[in-house]
């Protein structure tokens, strides 16, 4: 079944373009580029409007997207879902724009198709002619109920999932006929496009950065207030992101209130908004630490194996599935305690041996873990599925 190939079906409306900073176009130009030598070339479907500078690392099966729904309003359409849903029945606004993707899977050749974060693409799938397979990067069976998830995941050969704290949530919306079809694959990096290039070590205040959206959830405001906590003018902060994928985005409450922390820093702190992919090597590749604050349960947060790769200390929170990468490799510390966190920045601020080797510990991490490594676990993971 592994001969088969692979196609990927991402968000409708998302890009597979080095210009998006959303992590699912990242992980599947990662899996792709990674194809095993002699495997079918594989493909992901993009919706034609999507930005044209795509990814050279599979071919591309555009579709126009779908025709207009007759309810209106983004939150109108998620209750009428949440609603069916409930009732047993299809959720009928998303599974409307998900068809649209695959309405020419009777052209393609059979191929084991992955329905990225999109459970109701699922039952759209022809089973007669491809393999449809579920692959998590969120815990995206929250609303569903056990039942509903038997009815939709019915036809499903495999539910791959990014991390083990993912599949524990993920099985607790299955039945056990579907729970042993979870296989989880952890995310990858492209280690030597983020490898540090060598050169000594320059003298000079440590370096934190903080690359992400700039959301509660992602917690850069603890970091802030962990660093203006310590207040130290041997410490430099960065922050890196927006709310969503533009830097032209209008600032939420939230980062204007995250600004306001940072502008106390004076010249010790700067934000930057949305980079795109191309340049967030170069920008990790300036940091000595890198923090993934996150205050949810995070499955698979890209940032921990990219910092890691650019030869950054990595402190991340304990918290979903960051402890799987970073355990005994870089700095754990629990979610929003900024006091425990600015400890963590000040041990490896007072400490240069601490510091390098975390960051060799952390970079040996990320080179045994690229993406050839999450491509042959995908292979694995794949191997005798029904």
């Amino acid at each position: 079944m592994t001969s088969r190939r692979h196609v990927h079906v991402i968000t409708p409306g998302d890009h597979f373009s080095p210009r998006t900073g959303s992590a699912i176009p990242t992980v599947v130009h990662g899996l792709c580029g990674a194809t095993p030598t002699g495997a079918p070339r594989p493909a992901v479907v993009v919706r034609r409007d999507t930005y044209p500078d795509r990814y050279d690392t599979a071919d591309i099966i555009e579709y126009d997207g779908a025709s207009e729904f007759p309810i209106r309003g983004g939150r109108a359409r998620q209750y009428l879902d949440l609603g069916f849903g409930a009732l047993g029945m299809p959720r009928p606004a998303v599974r409307h724009e998900l068809a649209a993707a695959v309405r020419d899977q009777g052209a393609w050749e059979p191929s084991i198709v992955l329905a990225h974060n999109a459970p109701q693409l699922v039952p759209v799938i022809d089973a007669g002619r491809h393999v449809p397979v579920l692959y998590a990067h969120n815990h995206v069976l929250r609303t569903y109920r056990t039942g509903e998830a038997r009815r939709v995941l019915d036809r499903v050969a495999a539910i791959i999932c990014v991390s083990d704290a993912l599949a524990e949530q993920t099985a607790s919306h299955l039945p056990p006929s579907l729970r042993r079809r979870i296989r989880v694959v952890h995310n990858g990096v492209d280690a030597a496009a983020f490898r540090r290039p060598a050169i000594g070590e320059e003298a000079g205040p440590l370096h934190v950065m903080f690359l992400g959206r700039m959301i509660p959830d992602k917690g850069a405001d603890v970091l802030v207030r962990a660093v203006e906590r310590l207040d130290r003018p041997d410490i430099r902060l960065t922050l890196v992101g927006s709310r969503g994928f533009s830097a032209a985005d209008p600032l939420t409450p939230y980062e204007r209130d995250v600004r306001t922390v940072m502008a106390r820093l004076g010249d010790r702190a700067e934000v930057r908004p949305f980079v795109p992919r191309s340049e967030v090597s170069r920008l990790l590749q300036r940091a000595d630490v890198v923090v993934v604050p996150s205050r949810w349960p995070d499955p698979c947060p890209l940032t921990v194996l990219e910092g890691m790769a650019a030869g950054a200390a990595v402190i991340g929170s304990e918290i979903g599935g960051i402890p799987e990468t970073l355990r005994g490799v870089g700095i754990l510390v629990r979610p929003g305690d900024p006091e425990e966190l600015a400890a963590a920045i000040a041990a490896l601020a007072d400490d240069g041996d601490l510091r390098r080797r975390t960051s060799a510990a952390c970079a040996a991490y990320a080179e045994a873990h690229d993406w050839a490594t999450a491509a042959a676990a995908l292979t694995q993971a794949l191997e005798g599925v029904v």
